[in-house]
């Protein structure tokens, strides 16, 4: 059994890393709900920029002169962009990204393609690299990102599909559902034909009656409407292609962050309550180590009393 000096010590140990624990605890907390106002934020710019690619695509008469849009009929290259952090800590949540880029990347490989690799944040960096992957990565930003680090990344993207390099863009990173829930969400980035922009036409919110509309047989339904463009749709498409693939990419690094520090807040919570329970057990052992020694004083003094009879 330990001496109770040594367990003292485990259990100041233990203590300080509780405080460290909730610490950070505190600060992911603080974190989350700034980014969660960072989401809430976005959301209506990102959708209203999908709308009006979408409307743009469909009234554009030559939309495969748009480099963006332009769909190889060979696939023989695929980039993967992994949204990762910085810091560990966080529990599954850079793992389980690592985990679904590199299943995805066994399943391109069995087609015969071959896979290029995008990284954001160090852990997904890191975790590729260690493997033996070739990646280009950007990193430094995962806390708190600007749109400045989403322009990056969109730029090295785009310029790689339209210089050729990849046919197909793909992106990884953790949809933030709630503190305790945060799913790997999987997108088709490029080219926008198999996005979800560009995809199967889907009634806008904004556009749908609601249950018990009071709007009258007059109401224009906008989703029918007729839109006309200054200048023409292909213009203005070409212009806002660019733009939907930042803020895809934006909205996937703020997405990633609001999880991340889900994530961390969960675990130091765990880590906290676990710290808690190993005092506890500490503690009581602790006691049975003091009871133990007094015991043994005890037997110690009743021998040597019967000893001087």
């Amino acid at each position: 059994m330990a001496s109770q000096k040594d367990i003292k010590g485990r259990i100041s140990s233990v203590k300080n890393i509780r405080k460290i624990t909730r610490a950070m605890e505190m600060i992911s907390a603080a974190r989350l709900r700034k980014a969660e106002q960072r989401i809430e934020a976005l959301r209506p710019y990102a959708d209203a920029i999908r709308r009006m690619t979408r409307r743009a695509s469909e009234a554009a008469e030559n939309v495969p002169s748009i480099p963006l849009l332009k769909e190889r009929e060979d696939t023989k290259t695929v980039g993967i962009l992994l949204v990762t952090g910085d810091r560990g800590l966080a529990g599954a949540f850079n793992s389980q990204i690592i985990r679904a880029g590199n299943r995805r990347a066994r399943e391109l490989k069995d087609e015969g393609k071959e896979v290029r690799w995008y990284a954001s944040g160090k852990r997904g960096v890191s975790s590729l690299e260690f493997r033996g992957n070739e990646v280009q990565g950007f990193t430094g930003f995962t806390d708190r990102p600007a749109f400045s680090d989403a322009r990056d990344i969109g730029d090295a993207l785009t310029s790689a599909y339209v210089d050729g390099n990849v046919d197909r863009v793909e992106i990884f990173y953790n949809h933030y559902v709630s503190t305790l829930t945060q799913e790997v969400a999987h997108e088709t980035l490029l080219p926008l034909q198999q996005a979800d922009v560009i995809g199967e036409e889907e009634e806008d919110d904004d556009d749908k009656p609601s249950d018990g509309d009071s709007r009258g047989e007059g109401h224009i339904d906008q989703s029918r409407s007729l839109w006309i463009y200054e200048p023409g749709p292909e213009e203005i498409l070409e212009r806002l292609v660019p733009d939907y693939v930042e803020i895809s990419i934006y909205r996937a690094l703020l997405e990633s962050t609001a999880s991340e520090h889900g994530a961390r807040m969960s675990a130091m919570r765990n880590a906290s309550e676990n710290a808690g329970e190993i005092i506890d057990d500490l503690t009581l052992e602790m006691n049975r180590a003091r009871q133990a020694d007094i015991t043994q004083e005890i037997m110690e003094v009743v021998a040597g009393a019967e000893g001087l009879r």
